[in-house]
């Protein structure tokens, strides 16, 4: 099936299928059920099984699904079989982190360039890193021919830093700041902001223990956004 008709929400489970595995693997299991995947996972054997249909055929009936042959499957379905570099902007507190984060490395990620506009930072050393100055963005990720970014900037960099970054061959962003970027349809974007997950959460806590609100709180901001880079 070619890949734009493949639903969104079946790509968006394919990396848990990818970890499970990769987990079960790790425990040394060689082959897993559908029905052990699900149960790992919280979804139906029958929704795995169609799901992984899609793709081809990947185990048979009553013996399961070879482990370590379905991660080396999923990792060509998803385009992680080799060494995907990125481009970081914005190198405060989570930037940081970031760049000392190792997890990347182990699922076909590599940061290899990172950027900053504050002159504190710029030709600094964080971990493996010298923190390059933004000015050069656009020059820099051509020649290294970066396809994909990540935004760590306040929320109001973001959108400049974005099409920068499209301008220059970027064709995927994952962006740390609380903002929806306006990007062209082609781009591929991802957001990642915990305090929208927390929300989602106390709606179904509702008014189970209800701590003090907002209200209350000394110098709370209800809509505030986080903006530190």
């Amino acid at each position: 099936m070619p890949t734009r008709d493949i639903p969104a929400v079946v790509v968006s489970r394919l990396p848990l299928y990818l970890r499970a595995l990769c987990y079960a693997q790790q425990e040394g299991l060689t082959t897993i059920s559908s029905q052990e995947l699900g149960r790992r996972l919280g979804i139906t054997a029958a929704q795995i099984r169609k799901d992984l249909s899609l793709f081809g055929e990947f185990g048979k009936q009553g013996t399961g699904y070879p482990v370590a042959a379905l991660i080396r499957q999923l990792r060509r379905i998803l385009h992680v079989d080799h060494v995907w570099d990125m481009a970081l902007v914005g190198v405060g507190a989570l930037g940081r982190a970031l760049l000392h984060y190792q997890g990347f490395a182990r699922r076909g990620f590599r940061i290899a360039l990172a950027f900053d506009m504050d002159p504190t930072k710029i030709g600094r050393r964080v971990g493996a890193f010298v923190v390059q100055d933004v000015a050069r963005l656009e020059a820099a990720l051509r020649s290294a021919d970066i396809r994909l970014g990540m935004i760590a900037t306040p929320a109001s960099a973001a959108q400049e830093i974005a099409e920068r970054m499209v301008q220059a061959g970027v064709r995927g962003i994952l962006s740390y700041a609380p903002i929806h970027l306006q990007l062209p349809p082609d781009i591929q974007v991802e957001y990642i902001d915990p305090v929208i997950h927390l929300q989602r959460m106390t709606f179904y806590l509702g008014a189970q223990g209800r701590p003090a609100s907002a209200d209350e709180l000394p110098g709370a901001q209800p809509c505030g956004h986080h903006d530190e880079g």
